[in-house]
């Protein structure tokens, strides 16, 4: 995988981590609705650097879809708390590709997008998994 597809796969699991914060947020519980409006605009931040990267790297953002279809229904706040933790471990696996597909200053922040979203996640989950963003290490299917 080249950088800039590596990139475009970062910035496109963005867009949809964006918009099922926005459903998270609609069902949240007002215990956790600061973490999830912190989440939200941590997510929006990296998706903008990205968009921005894109354009370094001489390509055209992908933008974001209308919509985005979710793995499962959410009819509540602990469905909304489970949906958030799938978004990480989406972002985290997209992001550990990036992390192989680049150098310097790019894989540097790629761990570090990769280290807040398996943190995010563990908060959301209450657990960790023992190598965050790598499918085949966790026993996860890819998503």
């Amino acid at each position: 995988m080249s950088t800039l597809d590596a990139v475009q796969a970062a910035l496109a699991a963005e867009h949809a981590a964006v918009y099922g914060y926005g459903v998270v947020g609609g069902r949240i519980g007002d215990d956790r609705e600061g973490e999830a409006t912190s989440a939200y605009a941590a997510h929006r931040a990296r998706r903008d650097a990205l968009a921005r990267t894109v354009r370094d790297l001489g390509g055209t953002p992908a933008a974001a879809a209308a919509a985005y279809a979710l793995p499962f229904p959410v009819p509540d706040s602990a469905a909304a708390v489970r949906l958030a933790a799938v978004l990480e471990d989406r972002v985290a696996g997209v992001y550990s590709d990036l992390v192989r597909a680049a150098q310097g200053p790019l894989r540097r922040e790629a761990a570090g997008a990769l280290r807040e979203a398996a943190v995010r996640a563990v908060r959301w989950r209450g657990s960790g998994v023992a190598f965050p963003g790598l499918a085949e290490r966790t026993g996860s299917r890819a998503r």
